[in-house]
């Protein structure tokens, strides 16, 4: 463990720009036609863009998809298929996109008369881009980068711990990454790593942390 890291961990918020792709659907059969045409950003921003828009993890759907199944056409079986995905299981948007499809075609094969919305809303596909913003926050130990945790937006959150490692492909998030090579903990690292935000929200991702970092600053060694 090393006191104090050479490269300081600099911390980013983000601003989300979204943007109307002019597909709407009003049936399954049209939803799935729409994400074959649907650029990549629209995928990210209706699976893993939905923590942005809600700092905790609630109700049952997990992504927009599911949502508006369920909810908005009242097919409570395709939206609870879609709602088991795990956005974080597939390496590459263009393989949760793949698997979406799969899932609503599936259905699809499965039934006589398609869904489609009588009195809910159609689904609006909407894409989104991600900037960094710098936040002016710089730490070089393990109780700075804690106590700035503590203070930081979950824009903060998001962008270190799910821009990072899926948009940007770094495969790993940002915080583990400068644990582990930064502060030379391993242990650490690979719990911090392991924490899923899809399970409670940034919220939760942000207080198991904490915990952590709590934990191996009082026994002043890695975990």
């Amino acid at each position: 463990m090393r006191a104090r890291a050479e490269v300081p961990f600099e911390f980013f918020g983000c601003v989300e720009l979204r943007q109307m792709l002019g597909l709407r659907a009003e049936t399954e059969r049209e939803l799935a036609a729409f994400l074959k045409q649907g650029s990549l950003d629209s995928i990210f921003y209706h699976t893993h863009g939905s923590l942005l828009r809600h700092s905790y993890r609630a109700g049952l759907y997990s992504n927009d998809f599911a949502t508006w199944a369920a909810i908005q056409i009242r097919d409570r079986v395709l939206g609870e298929r879609l709602a088991v995905l795990e956005p974080l299981d597939f390496e590459t948007l263009s393989d949760l996109r793949d698997k979406i499809i799969a899932v609503v075609e599936d259905h699809l094969k499965s039934i006589t008369i398609v869904p489609r919305v009588v009195y809910g809303e159609p689904f609006h596909f909407i894409e989104s881009r991600i900037v960094g913003v710098p936040t002016g926050i710089e730490v070089h130990t393990l109780e700075e980068f804690r106590n700035a945790l503590r203070e930081v937006d979950n824009r903060a959150i998001y962008y270190h711990a799910l821009e990072a490692r899926v948009r940007l492909e770094r495969r790993q998030n940002d915080f583990s990454t400068w644990l582990r090579d930064g502060l030379g903990l391993p242990g650490l690292a690979a719990k911090v790593q392991a924490f899923d935000p899809y399970i409670g929200g940034l919220e939760r991702l942000r207080s198991q942390m904490l915990a952590y970092c709590d934990l191996a600053l009082a026994r002043g060694q890695d975990l």
